[in-house]
């Protein structure tokens, strides 16, 4: 097999294993449980390809046969289903007042769900890192003693984060420059499996792809409803990342040159306007907004059921520039759906309307077949269940783990 560079090269034989790992892998994935025939058949391998590539992957405890189908005629065929047991992705959010981990297999079954304050360790670098090892490690000890192999640590943080794992600027958090994986490698001294750190909004996404509704989908963007508003944009089925692994940060583009200060230091972005803490702002004056978004949230939500009027006008308002912030998105890089996430989910009932009326007037592509709006389904711990999912997919990828006695 060869590419065409600038002259020809070799592909390496390990590419196309790796390659050829990830398609069988994926299938049994999408279409488990399912045969060695049946994978060839849709996939195009040869037979012997397939069970090659099916014994190294039931070796790694990755798949498993689960007994002989009994709808054929002729000779059962063995069928053959995820596995994935032995092994733990886990995931770690950093919000402004929490942290959220979260780990699962390789099916997608949660072994763990922990939320933790944060709001006393945030505007410090050194407590916070001390406060996201100290759930990482403990993290990591709850699914060891289940007898499962970690995979991998993944930490989602509100802001820029470049290849390296450094946060170069996180207004939210007050973080500039700040080399969160650095730090947690030796915090964690050396655990033996990989970290990675990334944006909250790219991590949602690949959960929402993942484990959402939108199997389908090759197209979608996802809008964080937290302390902050970023976006995170699946374009042809990947990752949109950008130069420097810095796209998405449509919460400081400024919409109104005269509008609200923002956490960035200018006045008017999308974040000042149609933020969740600019939401609690106009729904609840007589509240103080720093106490709890999520308690915040909830006496939104039970206000605009009980129709106050001045609820259902903030949250008009703040559709309105959610419409604006969605439209964008369209324009752009024209998604098939646009997920409103975090605590944008919860409040959808009330902000569909105006942000579909927003989006519909600002929005250049036709309407028919086009992009439309939906609520976040896995919740505000999306941005964890990612960081989990983003340690999967490289496994889905064709890079496989070996089992510590291997």
């Amino acid at each position: 097999m060869i590419t065409m560079r600038t002259s020809p090269h070799a592909v390496d034989f390990g590419d196309v294993r790796a390659t050829n790992l990830a398609v069988v892998l994926r299938h049994v994935r999408a279409n488990g449980p399912c045969s060695r025939a049946d994978i060839a058949a849709a996939t195009g391998l040869n037979k012997a390809t397939v069970s090659s590539i099916v014994g190294d992957l039931i070796r790694r405890r990755l798949l498993r046969e689960t007994g002989p189908s009994g709808h054929r005629i002729g000779r059962p065929a063995i069928m053959l289903a995820l596995d994935g047991e032995p092994y733990a992705a886990i995931g770690i959010a950093v919000g402004s007042d929490h942290l959220t981990a979260m780990a699962v297999d390789l099916p997608g079954t949660c072994l763990l769900s922990w939320h933790r304050s944060f709001a006393e360790h945030a505007a410090s670098p050194g407590l916070a890192v001390a406060a996201i090892s100290t759930l990482a490690r403990r993290a990591a000890a709850r699914v060891t003693s289940q007898g499962r192999y970690v995979l991998g640590l993944t930490v989602g943080v509100p802001g820029l984060v470049d290849g390296d794992g450094v946060v170069r600027r996180s207004p939210t958090l007050g973080w500039r420059d700040m080399d969160l994986r650095g730090e947690l490698v030796t915090a964690l001294r050396q655990p033996g499996y990989a970290i990675a750190v990334d944006n909250e909004a790219n991590l949602a996404v690949l959960a929402e792809q993942r484990y959402g509704p939108y199997p389908e989908a090759t197209n979608l963007a996802y809008l964080t409803g937290g302390a902050s508003i970023g976006a995170g944009v699946v374009v042809d089925g990947r990752l949109l990342r950008g130069n420097r692994g810095f796209s998405g940060g449509i919460g400081h583009i400024q919409v109104l040159p005269d509008g609200p200060a923002c956490v960035c230091g200018r006045r008017g972005c999308l974040e000042a306007l149609a933020g969740v803490p600019a939401l609690i702002r106009r729904a609840l004056p007589d509240l103080d907004v720093d106490v709890s978004l999520a308690l915040d949230i909830q006496e939104i939500v039970r206000r605009a059921k009980a129709h106050e009027p001045a609820t259902l006008d903030a949250l008009a308002e703040t559709g309105r520039w959610l419409g604006y912030g969605a439209s964008l998105l369209a324009n752009i890089v024209n998604p098939e759906v646009v997920i409103l996430g975090g605590y944008f989910a919860p409040l959808t009932p009330w902000l569909l309307a105006t942000v579909e009326a927003e989006l519909a007037v600002r929005t250049v592509a036709p309407q028919a077949g086009g992009c439309r709006i939906a609520p976040a389904t896995l919740g505000t711990e999306s941005s964890a269940l990612g960081a989990a999912a983003r340690i999967l997919d490289h496994i889905d990828a064709g890079h496989l783990p070996e089992l510590p006695d291997d």
